[in-house]
């Protein structure tokens, strides 16, 4: 493993992620209501139309199933960039970046921006600084999102062990 590398594409995961969840989220916060705490939610839908949610619907399973599909697409491409040549490397390393993602999103962009940024706050729902210092909430997911990135970085382990023989 060439730990520069690593170290680098641990950056640059940072930075995409942040990009990704931070851009969409500060034009419009009513696009993740789902991702928000239902008290939030509740106190939004009082006084807004209700936005129907499924997430177990097929549609949802899909566009899920579509994103572990590029996740795993990305991390063999950065685990064979930083120069993982073996199963236990590449899921060992694949999982660290995985989890240094879902860390930092929960400490970092729940915990401190998501919390004290008042552009991110839903209609309706800006005075309702409580709610939106939930530790436990977000914490909760943080542990989901860790045990869901086992699956694609086991994978990515056996995709970069087959690559090798």
């Amino acid at each position: 493993m060439n730990w520069t590398v690593y170290i680098i594409e641990c950056f640059a995961s940072v930075i995409l992620f942040t990009c990704a969840i931070m851009i969409p989220l500060c034009k419009n916060p009513v696009w993740w209501i789902h991702d928000y705490p239902k008290d939030i939610q509740e106190k939004y839908f009082e006084t807004h139309e209700k936005i129907p949610s499924q997430p177990v619907s097929a549609s949802a399973l899909i566009k899920k199933g579509l994103a572990l599909l590029v996740c795993l697409g990305v991390l063999v491409a950065l685990m064979l960039l930083a120069g993982a040549r073996d199963f236990l490397s590449a899921f060992l390393a694949s999982y660290g970046l995985w989890l240094i993602v879902d860390w930092y999103d929960c400490f970092f962009l729940d915990w401190v921006l998501f919390a004290n940024l008042k552009r991110v706050r839903l209609p309706g729902t800006e005075q309702m600084d409580e709610a939106y210092h939930q530790k436990t909430y977000h914490f909760v997911h943080s542990a989901i999102g860790m045990a869901l990135g086992i699956v694609p970085c086991l994978l990515c382990g056996w995709i970069i062990m087959l690559m090798q023989q």
